[in-house]
């Protein structure tokens, strides 16, 4: 995020090409399409379209196409991402950890992610988040994850 910004109040959505101030990933990693609505620190509600041309299709499955899990994790890690970078936190946050992850349900190309991060705990330059992935209001995937800011983690301070 630029430092001529002014700070993102609570409620705001994000454009795509706010997301790509706020986030370091570029096609064809970022996997957020837009914030519906994000609150700095807290939580935030995004979207990712699932198009038949993303590369991961060509080979998860050829005869039937399901978006890899490790794709809905990294999503929802780019949603905390977002949550966490604009609470203060570095311009990089690293996925550190996941647990309790569950997948409910395929998601296939045409479906539209509902995703959703929500800050549980976090302090010395860590945050976990509960976070989900839905589907036409069903669960997809759901579960715990932690992202890391590096330089506050660092012996040295540095990335």
């Amino acid at each position: 995020m630029t430092a001529t910004r002014e700070p993102v109040r609570a409620g705001t959505s994000l454009t795509n090409d706010q997301l790509r101030e706020i986030l370091p990933h570029r096609w064809p990693f970022l996997l957020i399409d837009r914030v519906e609505k994000v609150e700095p620190g807290v939580g935030a509600v995004g979207i990712k379209n699932v198009a038949a041309t993303e590369m991961w299709f060509q080979g998860h499955f050829p005869t039937a196409a399901v978006l890899p899990g490790v794709i809905i994790i990294e999503a929802m890690a780019q949603l905390a991402g977002v949550v966490f970078a604009l609470a203060g936190a570095g311009p990089i946050g690293y996925l550190a950890g996941v647990r309790t992850m569950r997948f409910r349900r395929p998601v296939v190309p045409g479906d539209q992610l509902l995703l959703t991060a929500d800050r549980t705990a976090g302090g010395r330059g860590f945050s976990e988040f509960r976070v989900s992935a839905r589907v036409d209001g069903q669960i997809a995937a759901e579960g715990t994850i932690t992202i890391a800011d590096p330089a506050a983690t660092s012996p040295t301070g540095k990335v």
